[in-house]
């Protein structure tokens, strides 16, 4: 796996051994980086479910001003930290080991607010509209945030989430990305 444009284009990025852990493919990463292409600059960015911190590590690498990455696997902490080095972007990245909605209630004690949020939650485990409940009560996103989510075809997202509507839904292959917006 590898960071596709930007400053860090071609960094190799350390992951997970074993099927812990799902990596995003290339192809789905570059393609929600080009729909979410004009929120990238100067943003501040969160990566949930981080895994490798892939996501949050492309946004940086393609001008975002800042990345906080949540992941309650401290195997996964541990890689991210790793990829975070690798890059030199300890300055631009904060890591918290905690589940999705401990690591929202810490971001939103710490008045930060955002415009860019990355989710790819474990697929088929019904985790998307707890993350998207805390993700909405918690007062970190700016009017206007974008939430990019990828998950599995068969997935459900809800729609009925206040203050958050579906803008749009690609599809490549198995997966499906769902875009949303904080109104």
């Amino acid at each position: 796996m590898k960071i596709i444009a930007g400053k860090h284009k071609g960094r190799k990025l350390a992951s997970l051994p074993g099927k812990t852990t799902r990596p995003t493919s290339g192809k789905v990463r570059e393609a929600i980086f080009s729909i979410v292409a004009d929120r990238i600059e100067d943003a501040a960015v969160v990566d949930l479910f981080a895994g490798t911190g892939a996501f949050g590590l492309e946004a940086i690498s393609r001008g975002a001003s800042h990345a906080v990455f949540v992941d309650s696997d401290r195997k996964g902490i541990e890689i991210i930290r790793k990829n975070i080095a690798a890059c030199g972007e300890n300055e631009r990245s904060t890591v918290l080991l905690a589940d999705i909605a401990g690591g929202l209630r810490r971001l939103s004690l710490s008045g930060e607010e955002f415009d860019l949020v990355f989710m790819d939650p474990p697929y088929n485990r019904q985790a998307v509209r707890p993350a998207l409940e805390n993700l909405a009560s918690s007062g970190i996103l700016i009017h206007g945030a974008v939430i990019a989510i990828e998950h599995d075809k068969n997935e459900k997202i809800p729609e009925d989430i206040a203050g958050i509507e579906v803008t749009d839904r690609r599809k490549y292959g198995k997966t499906l990305v769902t875009f949303m917006k904080r109104m």
